[in-house]
């Protein structure tokens, strides 16, 4: 008990020097820079801001009143990350959820550990330590990947050897953003999984896409039975295009078959083959109509 009133004057008397415009921190070589970064501090809650480049964006009300009752019993356990903006002024690189709520139940000072970084490195230390530690719901893991790749110019193998993820999970994260807005919407509120999320991807078709959603709520189709809907969809759809690919000619000869059937006074068959040779195969019903054919090549 005596070391944990230690650690806490000590993070108070951090605190006191951190507000002394003579002490003013902005970089790692500055004096007693070295008492504050890797320590615990008590930060004034009301000094510190969000982090614009927070990836989560939706915060269980439920889940976030159980944490603000546990911090009433217990207090901040662990301590959130923030980095040095200006003086007495900090922005949240992790642990929104330990912020909010600390507020919630009227704690004036929040334990930090404070960090000193630029807009670049606090992104990535904010998704990264997000990704590893928080809660996300699939789509703003996906998103979070994405910024990671579009904004600090990572490769997927590098952001593999970063989060500690595969490379194929990451994939697989990364294709979900290619579904259907009204669809990631259902999957951070709950609706499907993200194992609903990579059956529906494998549809080109967001219309289709959309019913199948659609039919996943109102049905309640397991992710098994999705994969298979999905799974037939696309060998009906193979099918239908392999037909109409094989009964598609060649223009030279579709041009030319509506005078042909004229000519002949019923439908001829064409086969073409890939080598361009083929077959014109010309059907009769009688003895009679075999002869008024054969008086045609007369």
């Amino acid at each position: 008990m005596a070391k944990a009133t230690k650690k806490q004057a000590l993070g108070r008397g951090l605190s006191a020097l951190l507000k002394d415009p003579e002490n003013d921190i902005k970089t790692a070589s500055d004096k007693n820079a070295d008492k504050v970064v890797g320590n615990i501090v008590e930060l004034d809650i009301e000094s510190i801001e969000v982090n614009p480049f927070q990836p989560r964006t939706n915060f269980n009300e439920d889940t976030l009143q159980e944490l603000a009752t546990s911090i009433k019993e217990l207090g901040v356990i662990q301590p959130i990350t923030v980095r040095k903006i200006e003086f007495n002024k900090y922005q949240l690189v992790s642990g929104e959820r330990r912020f909010r709520a600390s507020r919630l139940v009227g704690l004036k000072t929040v334990p930090a550990y404070i960090r000193i970084a630029n807009d670049q490195e606090s992104l990535e230390m904010a998704l990264v330590e997000n990704i590893q530690r928080q809660d996300l719901d699939p789509i703003e893991i996906a998103l979070s990947y994405q910024r990671l790749i579009d904004e600090i110019q990572l490769t997927q193998e590098q952001l593999s050897d970063r989060v500690g993820k595969k490379r194929s999970t990451i994939a697989n994260y990364l294709r979900l953003l290619k579904l259907d807005p009204i669809i990631q919407t259902g999957m951070r509120d709950g609706f499907v999984s993200m194992g609903h999320g990579r059956a529906l991807i494998n549809l080109d078709d967001k219309e289709i896409q959309l019913a199948i959603y659609e039919k996943i709520i109102s049905s309640g189709l397991s992710v098994r039975e999705t994969e298979k809907l999905v799974k037939n969809l696309q060998e009906k759809d193979k099918k239908t295009t392999s037909d109409t690919s094989k009964n598609k000619l060649p223009s030279y000869i579709d041009d030319k078959m509506e005078n042909i059937t004229e000519y002949f006074s019923t439908k001829v068959d064409v086969k073409v083959s890939r080598n361009g040779k083929g077959k014109l195969i010309i059907p009769f019903h009688s003895r009679e109509d075999f002869i008024r054919l054969t008086k045609l090549f007369k």
